[in-house]
């Protein structure tokens, strides 16, 4: 407003949006850049020290912990961290641990699936969110299905984890690059120990079942449905 009133018409198009462009630069570069930088070292060094600590605890908590940090985009601190240890050791351990939070979403969804099948516009987001998950692709299972049901969310992240521990539990499991997670990661999967994988996969996807079928299917989702969300009277 200020601007459109001491700045001529004939250069305001030029004027406003370059002050608007350096006020907003200055903030960023200044305030929320620091912030942020501050808050991407203190995950990433709280992730190497749960790292360091090994086994299945640690791979519980990052299978379990990892959903939500995908919701929020935090993942991609996490890629320094895989190109890092696979210049040192080959492989990152850390990327098949992580693969499993995927692998408790399509758990849940199964669980989901089956129990709700009267709703025919759930059942249907589920057909088609499911077969991508399964090839490790996440985002249409999280925000179609279980994040906006809420529980199913917390099971599938109880399925992760789970998957998690299971992969850190039998240790020396490694990614040989950086690529997808799910079913599509076993090709990458370091020193032919895909099978250990592979068994992880099955515990994340069991978890992620047993925790939503009994635990995490809220009544509205049961609630019967056309595939366009109308309620059908009983």
């Amino acid at each position: 407003m200020v601007c459109t009133e001491v700045v001529p018409d004939s250069i305001d198009i030029i004027i406003t949006p370059t002050i608007a462009l350096l006020v907003i630069g200055v903030f960023t570069i200044f305030l929320v850049m620091p912030i942020a930088g501050v808050i991407s070292n203190s995950l990433v060094g709280a992730i190497q020290w749960i790292l360091n600590v090994g086994g299945a605890v640690s791979g519980f908590v990052l299978g379990l912990f990892f959903l939500p940090m995908v919701m929020f985009g935090l993942h991609q601190i996490l890629t320094p961290i895989h190109i890092e240890m696979i210049n040192k050791l080959g492989m990152t351990p850390l990327l098949p641990i992580l693969a499993m939070a995927g692998a408790g979403q399509v758990g849940a969804a199964l669980a989901l699936w089956i129990r709700c099948r009267n709703n025919k516009q759930l059942s249907n987001m589920i057909k088609g969110a499911l077969p991508v998950g399964i090839l490790g692709v996440g985002e249409p299972l999280i925000y179609g299905v279980t994040l906006p049901l809420g529980r199913p969310f917390i099971t599938a992240c109880i399925g992760g984890g789970i998957g998690g521990a299971v992969i850190g539990g039998l240790g020396n499991i490694g990614a040989t690059a950086i690529g997808p997670s799910g079913v599509a990661l076993i090709p990458l999967i370091a020193n032919g120990h895909w099978l250990g994988y592979v068994i992880g996969l099955l515990a994340a996807y069991a978890g992620g079942f047993v925790a939503t079928y009994f635990f995490g299917i809220p009544s509205s989702a049961k609630i019967a449905k056309d595939k366009e969300g109308h309620v059908i009277e009983a």
